[in-house]
């Protein structure tokens, strides 16, 4: 490994790991969403919905990351007779499967918060929605809070999988630059090393968040 390979996979690297974490960050928010919706719903006694979340979660978590990347890039567009770009397609998957393992977790938070709190607010005259938002969600989110973020970690090294649909993460860049230079085994030791340097700064950052807000 000399300095001129290190000139040419590092920036390459670099420019996929932008891609990597816009995926990850938009697919992560846009499952936020999901899973809080689905996580909710799960709490209720409001049957029909309930059935839709459960069958919903069930498929995600039945099937492999890279299956449902699969499904969504080439089937899907077919029904629809549409085109999905890959990192459309990449968002997509990544926010449908996070969502489904954030719904457990919001689900779980949501239960752990103390039923006499609710009870107390009621009395107090405060309606429904008032109660969810001053009473049940902010000790819940804290509760949340390390289980989400490390969705956030998984969603960030599953987006690997999505080179399979030629999304130009990381991943896909170090494939890319393999095939070309034949240099297979320093390209995906420096790929490994470059992985293990940025999830070990996010595990390092959720450790701070957890403290900070957690405790």
């Amino acid at each position: 490994m000399d300095a001129e390979f290190y000139q040419t996979i590092i920036p390459m690297l670099l420019s996929g790991i932008r891609i990597t974490f816009f995926i990850a960050v938009t697919g992560i928010l846009i499952g936020i969403v999901i899973g809080s919706l689905c996580g909710y719903i799960l709490q209720t006694e409001i049957k029909p919905l309930k059935a839709v979340a459960e069958v919903y979660i069930w498929i995600i978590r039945a099937t492999p990351l890279m299956v449902q990347a699969l499904y969504v890039y080439f089937v899907i567009p077919k029904w629809l007779g549409v085109d999905l770009p890959a990192n459309t397609v990449g968002i997509i998957v990544i926010a449908l499967n996070s969502g489904a393992f954030m719904s457990e977790i919001v689900k779980g938070a949501l239960q752990s918060v103390d039923p006499g709190q609710k009870e107390a607010a009621a009395s107090l005259g405060l309606n429904g929605a008032q109660i969810l938002f001053h009473v049940v969600i902010p000790p819940a989110f804290k509760i949340a809070m390390p289980g989400l973020f490390n969705q956030f970690i998984i969603s960030v090294k599953d987006t690997a999988l999505l080179s399979v649909i030629t999304v130009n993460e990381v991943t896909h860049q170090a494939q890319n630059y393999a095939a070309l230079s034949f240099q297979t085994i320093p390209t995906y030791t420096v790929l490994a090393l470059f992985y293990l340097v940025v999830i070990s700064v996010l595990i390092v950052l959720q450790k701070w968040v957890e403290k900070r807000f957690c405790c």
